[in-house]
Order: C-alpha cells, then sequence, then structure tokens
C-alpha cells in the first residue's frame, strides 16, 4: 500500500497492508486531510516516525464486529491502554499510555490502510460526503471548547485564528447559538467567518474586550493576543500545538485572574450532527485536493503559509 512516512525526513513509500488485532478493525482510507500538528511532527513534535496522518474517513474492510465491515467511518485519534487510573474513570483521552495516531505510537492514516480499535470508530451518515467527513475530528476539537468552558448566553467569545481550526471552532461555536467574532490576518479567510453569519476582524485593528478567547493560531503570538483582548476574569482557552516553545510574560494572567484552559480532542458524535445538519459549512476550507500519488506534492502544499485545508485523495487504487 502507498504511504506517506516520517523518518529521516518525509518519504512516500510502498508497505504492507498492516494485520489488525482483536477488537481492531482495518479500514480502507477514501479521503485524508493534512493539519498543521502533521506539519509539526515533521518538526519534532513529540519525536514521532512513522505513517503521518490522523484526519481521515474510509471504510471498513475487515472487522471482528460484522456489523461494522462495509460502513463508511470517521476515527477518535487516542488509543487508551483501558487498564489506567484515567481509562478506568472514563478518559481514554488522558490515558497514562496513550498513543494517538499518526502522532504518538501509532500509526497513521497517510496509507491506504489504517487500523484502529473498533470502539474508536463512528459511522458516517449517509448524507454526509467524504469531504464534509473528513473534518470530522478537527470539527469536534472545536466542540471541546464547549465541553470545557461554561459560556453564558450573554458572553462575547473571540476565536483567534482565521486557519481551517479556527475557522472549524468558530462555527462550532456559533452553531450553538453564542456571540463570536473571528480574528485573523487574512481578508479572504475572514470573509468565510462572515459568509458563516459572523463577526470577522482583522487582529491588529481589534480594540474590544472579550469574555472568552480562544487561540487557534498555531503560534506563540495566540496567547498573546487573548492576554490582551480578555477581559479580568475572563477565559482563554489554548488549541495551539507546536513544537518551538517560546518565553511569554503570563504577569497579565495573574494581575487579571485569567482562567486559561488547555483544550484538545472533542466528541465525534455532534461533530457529525452538525455536518450533517448543515450548520457548519466546510467547502470552503479545502484549499486542494492532491491523489495519493501525489502526497508528497500536498504537503508540501499544506506548508504554505495561509493555506487553509489539503486533502489526500486514496480512491484512486490501482
Amino acid at each position: 500500500m502507498r504511504a506517506l512516512v516520517f523518518e529521516e525526513g518525509l518519504k512516500a513509500v510502498d508497505m504492507p497492508i498492516p494485520k489488525r488485532g482483536r477488537g481492531e478493525a482495518l479500514i480502507c482510507v477514501s479521503l485524508a486531510g493534512i493539519c498543521n500538528t502533521d506539519i509539526e511532527v515533521t518538526r519534532g513534535y513529540l519525536a514521532y516516525k512513522g505513517i503521518m496522518g490522523h484526519e481521515f474517513v474510509g471504510k471498513v474492510v475487515d472487522a471482528d464486529n460484522s456489523g461494522l465491515v462495509g460502513k463508511r467511518v470517521v476515527g477518535e485519534i487516542n488509543i487508551g491502554c483501558g487498564e489506567c487510573p484515567m481509562c478506568r474513570s472514563g478518559n481514554p483521552r488522558h490515558c497514562d499510555n496513550v498513543k494517538a495516531m499518526g502522532i504518538n505510537g501509532w500509526q497513521g492514516c497517510f496509507a491506504d490502510y489504517v487500523i484502529l480499535p473498533e470502539s474508536n470508530l463512528h459511522v458516517v451518515p449517509d448524507s454526509v460526503t467524504d469531504r464534509q467527513a473528513v473534518f470530522t475530528e478537527p470539527l469536534a476539537a472545536g466542540i471541546e471548547v464547549l465541553e470545557q468552558v461554561h459560556i453564558l448566553p450573554t458572553d462575547l467569545v473571540a476565536v483567534i485564528g482565521d486557519g481551517k481550526l479556527g475557522l472549524l471552532t468558530a462555527q462550532a461555536i456559533h452553531a450553538f447559538g453564542y456571540r463570536v467574532v473571528v480574528l485573523g490576518k487574512h481578508m479572504e479567510k475572514l470573509a468565510i467567518a462572515r459568509m458563516a453569519g459572523m463577526e470577522a476582524v482583522l487582529s491588529s485593528e481589534y480594540t474590544g474586550r472579550v469574555d472568552v478567547a480562544v487561540d487557534c493560531t498555531g503560534n506563540s503570538s495566540g496567547i498573546e493576543t487573548a492576554m490582551a483582548i480578555v477581559r479580568p476574569k475572563g477565559t482563554i482557552v489554548l488549541k495551539s500545538t507546536f513544537h518551538q516553545g517560546v518565553h511569554i510574560n503570563l504577569t497579565p494572567v495573574v494581575r487579571n485572574e485569567i482562567t486559561c484552559v488547555g483544550s484538545r480532542c472533542g466528541p465525534f458524535p455532534p461533530a457529525l450532527r452538525l455536518l450533517e445538519n448543515g450548520t457548519v459549512t466546510t467547502e470552503p476550507l479545502i484549499d486542494a485536493v492532491f491523489s495519493a500519488d501525489q502526497m508528497l506534492d500536498a504537503f508540501d502544499a499544506a506548508c504554505i503559509s495561509g493555506s487553509l485545508k489539503v486533502l489526500i485523495d486514496f480512491k484512486n487504487l490501482d
């Protein structure tokens, strides 16, 4: 099978189809998406080596659960051990021995086939297209903000960052009826937020105060912007992951008694429901689609500053 592997550089290789274990499913990947975390992996994030990728939609070809075979699915990326205190308390995402597909200890989905535990899979509704379903994982990450932070109906939420995660997170919060302003650096991307019914402003021109600030920038500038605009006693949600650490003056957090919340993965079922009812728009977020034979070109395109979502189409099997 074709696969995009990171090991002493990024390489497109041919390798055997993996063998599933008990309780696992073998999935034929249809479409996969490249995200900023994938790019950070190639810069040394978590020192991962192996098949890249963690956003996908595909069809189950083999599983212990025969009811899954032939189903279109998306998959949660975290694999818990099932034995540690965090797993036993119902928090496998924070397993003491957690593995993450294409990020930490588990082979990724930039390949013709991927394996995941059956318990990680969610069946995609028939009305949701592959081009929508491939956004389930990052959309779920946006919904996680609402799982973690109590937002009042009168609150104003700023989503900082007009990239794919920022635009999805903003749409997710807006879909639940909250007031959202998107701050970014690109007029054409901010226009996507406006088309979705939200206020959108250049970060350099925003002078207001917000109750909740969500950093989706993917770099250190996000938290600095958040600290500058969040009101005293407000909340900052950090969703950016990047390899290179930075020095940040956190005095404003102490002085203004700001609550800071780390936020990563989120629930898939409500993400699929938002896609099914058309509340969240994904098509404007797609910059390009490359065939699986052009995976290196796809990754290069995703690394271009300002790019939105780049997809890899694996359906063109020989």
